[in-house]
């Protein structure tokens, strides 16, 4: 899960920038794209942080 949360975090922090690569363009859907998916996957990593720590543990 370590990983996978990582992987995520890079996701959600790509699509950020791609949010204001949009903007720039004045690229309505690719903006509404960008926010949900920074959204989905920022909210997941957030998550994970606060639930399984970092580095998660591993104590069942």
């Amino acid at each position: 899960m370590n990983l996978l949360m990582v992987i995520f975090g890079l996701v959600a922090i790509l699509a950020v920038v791609g949010t204001f690569q949009a903007f720039k363009e004045r690229n309505a859907l690719s903006v509404v794209f960008n926010l949900g998916a920074a959204v989905v996957f920022g909210g997941f990593t957030i998550a994970t942080i606060v639930y399984q720590g970092y580095p998660p543990t591993l104590v069942h």
